[in-house]
């Protein structure tokens, strides 16, 4: 299939990245954070293509922005494409452009969301607009779902849709949405595009150890600062079992043929150190995981305190909740509770599936240097909430991105950007995809 974004299109993506990082939409957590302005401004380039937008929050300013193009076959399930508008903190002086300015400056768009993901945002709305010119229509419905609170709980966001708004997602049965279909360069010429069939499961902790208060010159053997940082300690120094998921392996075999390595996954370790750079692609997805990130304890140098508190960034593979659970127990131990701050289900999607499928002839038709795999991603993304209607998630945010570019960094790093060839090529692929999904 030829090529059939139109000029405007390729312009649009960029103005429309550059727009989006101009609005500030940092989430501090805790509620603190206003995306009604890009929703308004989404909304109002829908609505001037012929598209009727819903505005939708749960909490004011915290706007949601729905909407459904109606496909030409309406015995096709619908499909869901979705992007966060909100972005995470960023300090400006670390920067080497202000991180809200949207700077266009050697083929480059800067900002804090140029990957994370006003980018997709602004792809989506450049692929539709240009169908209202050309008069094209999809196939199946596609339902766009532009969300806010992703980068905290998604309670305001994808989690208040699928919880409040179920009705305006009748009939999609997979969706589309951040991360995967990148370039990444493996160092010896090779590029690969792997698109997500999977998240591990979110387990943000708070552990809380309990103890007697005193003095600090005394003797003290329930002194719950030291319970707690005995608990964090073995938490640290853990190491994890390693779990294969389907999506890992099939992407470890897909590997190991774009290699000629011979498929052994009784030896993951040593698979791993043969597929060099490639292996970062799945090591990550290989355990459950748990990383202690905060710690809060005592107000005074000289006072013990009775309570003492920490949280854990937990993740766990698919299927791997139960030995996540069993494992806190014991290295937290007798002395130190432990509950879920924030808890969202793993995922896995089928790889063999037609809508995969699509997603490879898409990427192969304007890459075709390029090698596709599926892979697991370590965090995770709205696929979780929008999973509670059945919708089937996949990663899919195509870039074509020159050697050298560290796409991992850009993700919640500092001089995030995105370079403006990526962005038309996302724009195509998506174009070409979105129209024989």
């Amino acid at each position: 299939m030829a090529d059939q974004v139109d000029a405007p299109a390729l312009d649009e993506v960029v103005t429309f990245t550059s727009d989006l990082i101009r609005i500030d939409t940092t989430n501090r957590g805790g509620g603190d954070c206003r995306e009604r302005p890009a929703a308004e401004y989404a909304a109002a380039r829908l609505a001037d293509a012929g598209i009727e937008p819903a505005l939708l929050e749960r909490t004011k300013g915290r706007t949601n922005v729905v909407a459904r193009i109606e496909g030409t076959d309406p015995s096709a399930p619908a499909l869901l494409l979705h992007g966060h508008l909100d972005v995470v903190p960023a300090q400006a002086a670390d920067w080497s452009v202000h991180p809200f300015s949207g700077e266009i400056r050697d083929g480059v768009v800067w900002g804090r969301g140029a990957v994370d993901m006003k980018n997709m945002d602004a792809m989506i709305l450049a692929v539709v607009r240009g169908w209202a010119r050309q008069g094209v229509r999809p196939r199946r419905d596609i339902v766009i779902a532009f969300t806010a609170d992703e980068e905290a709980s998604a309670v305001d966001g994808a989690g208040f849709l699928a919880d409040r708004h179920p009705g305006l997602f009748e009939g999609c049965t997979e969706g589309v949405g951040e991360s995967g279909a990148f370039t990444f360069h493996d160092g010896d010429g090779r590029q690969i595009y792997p698109i997500a069939a999977g998240e591990r499961g979110t387990a943000w902790l708070k552990l809380t150890a309990r103890g007697r208060a005193g003095h600090g010159s005394k003797v003290n053997r329930d002194n719950a600062v030291t319970r707690l940082a005995g608990a964090i300690a073995r938490i640290g120094a853990y190491e994890w079992p390693l779990r294969l998921t389907p999506t890992v392996r099939a992407a470890l075999t897909e590997l190991c043929a774009l290699y000629g390595i011979e498929t052994d996954l009784t030896d993951v370790e040593t698979l791993l150190e043969k597929l060099g750079p490639a292996a970062q692609l799945v090591e990550p997805t290989l355990r459950n995981s748990a990383n202690p990130t905060m710690l809060d304890a005592g107000y005074k140098v000289n006072v013990i305190p009775g309570e003492a508190v920490a949280h854990v960034d937990g993740r766990y593979m698919p299927g791997g909740e139960e030995e996540f659970r069993s494992t806190l127990d014991r290295l937290t131990g007798p002395d130190v509770d432990w509950e879920f701050h924030h808890r969202e289900v793993a995922l896995e999607s089928p790889v063999d599936s037609a809508i995969f499928a699509g997603m490879r002839a898409a990427i192969e038709e304007f890459a075709p240097e390029g090698h596709v795999v599926p892979f697991c991603m370590s965090g995770g993304t709205d696929a979780k909430q929008f999973s509670r209607l059945g919708v089937t998630g996949y990663g899919f945010t195509p870039l074509r991105l020159p050697d050298g570019y560290d796409y991992a960094a850009m993700f919640h790093g500092v001089d995030e950007r995105v370079p403006i060839e990526a962005l038309h090529f996302g724009v195509r692929v998506l174009d070409r995809f979105l129209r024989t999904a």
